[in-house]
């Protein structure tokens, strides 16, 4: 097990990224309350935050949190290039970087001092530079470990710089609300306020055989050792994705089963381009759907084999989207999404429906799209159809 004996790990997040790109580059923007996409919120700033209005909120519904607020098309073209001139101070600031997103990551900066500082100062250099360069203001939080620099940083936005000392830990992280800990969603701190549990120190207190029991083994150590800043992993800096997703609001209204079956159809051929790009395969497609109400449900299916073949993709998520239609038809849907998981890889055996004409078909289309680019050729049923929003991604 490895954990710094000082504060030396830096998690760095940039502010209301895709917001703060749009003030950045329309001065009469700041000060504003800006919102990003029209139909449903993709991000906002901190002055509509201040109103209530948040990420993946409806359109409507966030215009009437903050009338006064500006509304704004994305540019990903915009936020992409912004990213990388990011990243690019993050590798000149260490090598050991571990990118979390386009707008955060952490880096080591172990063992650096006599050549750039303190780790404070580095921390603070490194916050200048984003500003003066890029024109972006980003929070670090600096601490022994990667979890607790997270929660730092969070605790000190916005445009701010927060370092955790090896002998104040317990009484930072211990008054915070349990939804500070990595990993606690709204379900798993319902389970907590329910035990009466609402705090990191109150957490702490309770043995970890009472948490297993609670929240399930993996949960309840998870928690037991996060509370108690418990978080031995190194940085990955050569990290490659867990899974690959994507997901489309639908707003409010009525969906034939041929629409979902569209919108299916053309996340999973995108999703599959990217997977085929980064040289990968998958084993599991997993389903995950938006009602009216606000709840959620996931569905998955695993495959015998791996695969990064579009249509044996189709196929899996079509049979999921399928057994969920009559839960659509009750509660009405607002959003959906597919991601597929269990990645290895390619090089494997890959997983395919028996040869016919479609098969070979489809086959021909993954290979002219891969080579060409997804603009190259297009299904037929994705033909005149909005293809939806593609949020840009650190590359795999």
């Amino acid at each position: 097990m490895f954990v710094s004996r000082t504060a030396t790990i830096l998690h760095a997040d940039l502010d209301a990224f895709y917001a703060s790109v749009e003030q950045r580059d329309d001065p009469s923007l700041v000060g504003w309350p800006v919102i990003v996409g029209g139909g449903v919120v993709l991000a906002c700033s901190y002055e509509a935050k201040a109103f209530g209005v948040a990420s993946a909120m409806g359109g409507a519904e966030a215009r009437r949190r903050c009338p006064r607020a500006v509304v704004v098309p994305a540019r990903f073209e915009a936020y992409t290039a912004a990213s990388k001139a990011v990243f690019e101070i993050f590798r000149d600031t260490t090598p050991l970087v571990e990118g979390l997103s386009i707008d955060e990551a952490f880096l080591d900066v172990r063992g650096m001092e006599r050549i750039a500082g303190t780790p404070a100062e580095i921390a603070a250099r490194l916050r200048r530079r984003v500003r003066e360069e890029v024109g972006l203001p980003i929070t670090v939080g600096v601490a022994r470990t990667k979890h607790l620099a997270k929660v730092a940083s969070a605790s000190a936005k916005p445009d701010g710089l927060l370092v955790v000392e090896p002998d104040r830990e317990e009484a930072f992280l211990h008054p915070l609300p349990v939804e500070r800990l990595w990993g606690v969603g709204p379900v798993t701190a319902q389970k907590l306020h329910a035990a009466g549990l609402r705090t990191v120190g109150q957490v702490a207190r309770v043995p970890e055989t009472t948490l297993v029991e609670l929240l399930g083994r993996a949960s309840g150590r998870h928690l037991h050792a996060l509370a108690h800043n418990r978080d031995p992993r190194r940085l990955d800096v050569k990290r490659r994705r867990r899974s690959i997703g994507a997901q489309r609001a639908l707003g409010r209204g009525r969906r034939t089963p041929e629409e979902l079956d569209a919108f299916m159809v053309g996340l999973i051929d995108r999703i599959a381009l990217r997977l085929r790009t980064a040289r990968r395969v998958c084993r599991t497609v997993v389903l995950r759907l938006r009602f009216d109400d606000f709840t959620r449900a996931t569905r998955s299916h695993t495959l015998g084999q791996p695969t990064s073949a579009t249509r044996t993709l189709i196929a899996a998520a079509r049979e999921l989207l399928e057994t969920a239609l009559p839960m659509i038809d009750q509660r009405g849907i607002t959003l959906i999404g597919f991601s597929l998981t269990n990645l290895e890889d390619d090089g494997t055996g890959q997983l395919v429906l028996p040869f016919d004409r479609d098969t070979a078909l489809d086959s021909c289309i993954d290979t002219v799209r891969d080579r060409f680019g997804k603009t190259a050729i297009t299904r037929a049923v994705l033909v005149d159809r909005d293809p939806g929003i593609a949020m840009p991604l650190l590359p795999d």
